[in-house]
């Protein structure tokens, strides 16, 4: 006689889409992970098989919803852009992402950022990056043939999977897009639109017709 598995025995295994921890510590924080997560977003805005996500928790293991991190940016080169709660590789042709970013904080412990390290070698992450805005200090490791590899240094720096590069220097660190242009944030953007009204007005032009 065979036995059937009662299914009210089984427990269903939550896979939380927050770990409570706010996403940045303080405004330069969360400046360069808005920054650099837009930016990227309109880099590959024309390519439909990129994921860019910011503070998103990734599951590299079904059945273990206590295994995971959330990387204030990562990339997903093979997966469609869309909405998520999680990042759950099993779900997703079980690809891993292979760009991730982080930005410290004051808060933030070596013995954090080393676990951080660990699970993203362990779990097949190509690039990663890793940056302290507040003392202006930059790092970035490669996946060699069996591990994530230290860089010598980042600066001008081109990310073999992004293709953007890193430049180091005073007061904080540039990313340039494969054209040369620089990442802004909303507000240079912003400035630079009103600038460019401004000067449209002068001509007698209406900005809001063009």
């Amino acid at each position: 006689m065979v036995s059937q598995l009662d299914k009210t025995n089984v427990t269903e295994i939550i896979y939380p889409d927050s770990d409570s921890q706010p996403m940045a510590d303080n405004t330069l924080q969360f400046r360069w992970i808005t920054t650099i997560k837009t930016n990227l977003d309109w880099l590959f805005r024309q390519q439909s098989d990129v994921f860019v996500a910011g503070d998103l928790l990734w599951y590299p293991v079904e059945n273990d919803h206590k295994l995971r991190q959330a990387p204030d940016i990562m990339v997903v080169f093979g997966r469609p852009k869309g909405e998520r709660g999680s990042y759950r590789q099993w779900l997703e042709n079980n690809i891993s992402p292979q760009v991730v970013f982080e930005i410290l904080s004051p808060g933030n412990t070596l013995t954090e950022m080393a676990k951080k390290q660990l699970f993203y070698d362990r779990y097949g992450v190509e690039e990663y990056y890793l940056y302290d805005p507040h003392k202006n200090d930059a790092s970035g490791w490669i996946r060699g043939e069996n591990q994530l590899e230290i860089l010598d240094t980042l600066d001008n720096w081109v990310s073999p999977r992004l293709g953007i590069r890193f430049q180091l220097g005073e007061p904080e660190m540039l990313l340039f897009y494969p054209d040369g242009q620089a990442f802004t944030s909303y507000n240079e953007e912003k400035q630079r639109a009103e600038r460019l009204a401004n000067k449209l007005r002068e001509l007698g032009l209406n900005p809001d017709q063009i």
